[in-house]
């Protein structure tokens, strides 16, 4: 060692240069399985979702009949580049299955081990052994509804709440036709003829788009929400003044009495509040309905009861009650073209960086939607609720 420096000689040498290793492309193999929920008609990927992946020189393995409800034929998606096949078991037997709603447990049975899901979670209606059976299996999964923005917000649940929020609007106009026993009013502001008038419960997304529907109708719409800096957000979104006033029952009562249209959009963290009690829907007018987008946490009115699209209303105290859950599901084409947009670039950034794993690090949001990585639970809120053991997601990958 020279005594004048304070480097040793191997510190001196020439070291090699660390360089940036760039992730590898890596190519896809899709399967897109028909969806066997009842009353679940839409799909995952469009044909114009499909081209785009096809394009990038990745596979996609369609089930037969898969897109029809949504008005997508077999043919549109072997246009597109897809294979199209009638056997189920090919599908699920691909590396990564696209799903809008979660696999059951026949179905996950037919899952190779270690491979990706990415579907809805539908947490309050699915159960523990949903779970330990990707579990036994080693599914890395993601859930459509826990998904991030850089802001956030959550892109699927926002897309179908609007979705969601502008349907509740079309729905009320054709319950309250004679010809489905509602009054017999119509949306529409006519000379002379008094506005619809519409009370909205919730100034989020579904609630936001569904006074702008209404407003867009003709109807006088007075909203109620929880938060000031909800109700003051949306009059600056609209630009038009509004009544809006919080969760005030005097306010409310009047309200309800005066209404024709009531719509629930009050959304809880696990269930949603009852803002509305039966005593103040015997206030309300003969025929009037009411639309309960919150009844898959409960509902926020009190007289509401879960509803099917078979037989989607029942009536109490002369009132026309619509309590269907999943309401996009009614519109499954719009609601397939949304999922499809939100889905198309997620997979383009799996593929760009070298595989999920790699995007999980890049992706804080898309890291949010994982709440299995193979096998092990990575989501403390899912295992809180069905009491199953988790891991940090951050002291397995990184």
């Amino acid at each position: 060692m020279n005594p004048t420096s304070p480097f040793s000689i191997e510190e001196l040498k020439t070291q090699e240069e660390r360089l940036e290793i760039l992730s590898k492309k890596g190519d896809l193999n899709i399967g897109v399985p028909k969806e066997d929920t009842a009353f679940e008609k839409r799909v995952c990927l469009t044909p114009d979702a499909v081209s785009a992946l096809i394009s990038n020189n990745h596979r996609v393995l369609i089930e037969s009949g898969a897109g029809l409800a949504s008005s997508f034929s077999d043919e549109d998606y072997i246009k597109a580049g897809a294979l199209v096949t009638k056997f189920k078991k090919e599908v699920f037997e691909c590396p990564l299955i696209l799903k809008v709603s979660p696999p059951s447990l026949s179905e996950i049975d037919l899952i190779k081990p270690n491979s990706i899901l990415i579907s809805a979670i539908q947490k309050k209606t699915q159960k523990k052994a949903y779970f330990t059976a990707l579990e036994a299996k080693k599914i890395t999964a993601i859930g459509f509804e826990l998904i991030t923005d850089r802001d956030g917000s959550f892109p699927v649940l926002k897309s179908l709440s609007q979705i969601g929020g502008t349907a509740a609007v079309h729905i009320a106009a054709e319950l309250m036709s004679s010809s489905n026993k509602g009054k017999g009013l119509l949306f529409g502001n006519m000379s002379g003829i008094p506005p619809v008038e519409v009370v909205v419960f919730g100034a989020g997304t579904a609630g936001s788009y569904a006074v702008k529907s209404a407003l867009n109708f003709g109807a006088s719409v007075k909203v109620f929400d929880a938060s000031v800096s909800r109700l003051r957000a949306l009059q600056d979104r609209l630009n038009v003044p509004i009544f809006t006033s919080t969760l005030q029952p005097k306010n409310i009562l009047k309200a309800l009495r005066r209404c024709d249209v009531a719509i629930g959009a009050q959304m809880g963290k696990n269930y949603s509040p009852i803002i509305v009690q039966e005593s103040m829907v015997s206030h309300m007018k003969k025929g009037a309905v009411i639309i309960d987008m919150s009844i898959d946490q409960g509902g926020c009115f009190e007289t509401s009861e879960l509803t099917t699209h078979q037989k989607p209303t029942i009536e109490k105290y002369g009132v026309i009650h619509y309590c269907v859950p999943n309401i996009p599901a009614r519109y499954p084409k719009t609601a397939s073209v949304s999922i499809s947009n939100i889905c198309l670039p997620y997979l383009l950034q799996i593929a760009e960086k070298g595989g999920l794993e790699n995007a999980l690090r890049y992706d804080n949001g898309l890291r949010n939607g994982l709440y299995l990585y193979r096998g092990i639970l990575t989501n403390a809120a899912l295992a809180e609720w069905y009491e199953l053991p988790f891991n940090d997601i951050n002291f397995l990958i990184f």
